[in-house]
């Protein structure tokens, strides 16, 4: 019998998706001083492609060098990096792959030592440990948000000129336009806040600018939160309205996820039993929203056995598996699967145990970040990879890559 993991979907531009294998966003942090990728990216992103995935969604990257969610994120902003984003793209496209660039500004979620102010819809900061760590940010004017809006647009323009096969706004993750859509952290009071008409403004501009700076039918997905599980924050509810409106947009692919830095949900933190049976973090919510919306759905987030992805798929909750920290540990994994040669993940949680060091070090995005970086290096993973190493390894690239930017600026 044969998987429906490695069946076609064809989207409704046409385009035909090899397989329902998704390798979703994950930061990679490695570009050169000047915000360029490099051979560690191409090397990193062929290997991927080679894996056997379907699509192969890149790690965020900024239509503004002046906001970074982190050191060494890759610009995309003027012309200038077309020639490595052109090298990207041929890399990156093997295998009959598909590469979406993942767009993305961060808003208030960049930390202290990236800029002295981050911008935000409204000047509210972050609560928790994590407030300490971050920018603090100011209101931002409608004029600058008019020119986001259009850096998107012009960053999807390049993308799609340098040969990548769509691109991907993020509007999850407590990030810039979450942060639009969140009642939380939207307090304005202009076109751009209120209720949630206002709120999703900001996302519904976006991706109208992306599509006229576009050509053709190059596809535009959208990653959005199921919900912000904060109080006062994003709803379920609210989330369904923004998913029908990007349907009526005509967005080709929506990613569910959900969380911030202030609850990161997305690494499965609180994650209730009845959802670890399934799996997937997010597919209760998925299976709401098909009651709603007729859009090609992808769920990422806790999918750990071949059995419990074809059980996701066979449910018609999602169109598309969506596996991050996996692909870390294990680039060519959907070629394992196909080839019946993997049956399971296994993902432990990492961490010290000492909640406030977890939580400002972000340590299960960090560590894996590591191992990201030693694929991009041509090197072999290293899953037992001691969690101490990891942060103290962190914390001494993190100052030294700091230092850089600034010298670069």
């Amino acid at each position: 019998m044969n998987s429906p993991l490695f069946e076609e979907f064809t989207l409704k531009n046409g385009l035909v998706i090899k397989n329902r294998i998704v390798k979703a966003a994950m930061s990679e942090a490695l570009a050169n001083i000047h915000f360029q990728p490099n051979e560690k990216i191409y090397k990193l992103y062929e290997k991927w492609a080679d894996g056997g995935a379907g699509i192969v969604i890149t790690g965020h990257v900024m239509v503004d060098r002046k906001a970074l969610a982190e050191p060494r994120n890759i610009v995309v902003e003027n012309e200038d990096v077309l020639p490595f984003l052109e090298t990207w793209a041929k890399r990156g496209t093997k295998n009959n792959t598909q590469l979406w660039m993942q767009l993305n500004h961060p808003g208030k979620q960049t930390f202290k030592g990236m800029t002295d102010n981050s911008v935000a819809p409204s000047a509210i900061p972050l609560e928790g440990d994590i407030g300490r760590f971050v920018a603090p940010p100011r209101e931002l004017k409608h004029e600058e948000i008019l020119d986001i809006i259009q850096r998107f647009g012009y960053s999807a323009k390049l993308a799609q000129k340098a040969g990548f096969s769509g691109v991907q706004i993020h509007a999850a993750h407590g990030y810039l336009i979450s942060q639009f859509l969140s009642p939380r952290h939207n307090h304005r009071k202009d076109e751009w806040g209120g209720d949630i008409h206002g709120r999703m403004k900001f996302l519904i501009e976006i991706y109208r600018e992306i599509r006229n700076q576009t050509t053709g039918d190059f596809p535009i997905a959208v990653k959005m939160n199921s919900a912000d599980f904060m109080k006062a924050g994003f709803t379920e509810e609210e989330s369904i309205y923004v998913a029908s409106h990007l349907e009526k947009e005509g967005a080709d692919l929506l990613e569910i996820s959900g969380g911030s830095y202030e609850s990161p949900q997305m690494t499965g933190r609180n994650v209730k039993e009845s959802t670890k049976k399934r799996e997937a973090y997010f597919l209760d919510f998925a299976e709401k929203l098909r009651q709603s919306v007729n859009i090609p759905l992808l769920v990422t987030g806790g999918f750990r056995s071949k059995e419990g992805m074809e059980n996701a798929l066979h449910s018609k909750a999602t169109d598309f598996i969506g596996l991050a920290r996996p692909f870390a540990v294990s680039p060519d994994l959907p070629n394992l699967l196909n080839l019946n040669k993997l049956q399971k993940i296994d993902i432990k949680p990492k961490q010290t145990g000492i909640r406030l060091i977890d939580d400002i070090s972000l340590l299960e995005t960090t560590w894996y970040a590591q191992q990201i970086e030693r694929i991009g290096l041509g090197k072999s993973v290293r899953p037992n990879y001691p969690v101490w190493f990891s942060l103290l390894q962190a914390i001494f690239k993190n100052g030294k890559e700091v230092f850089q930017l600034q010298r670069a600026k």
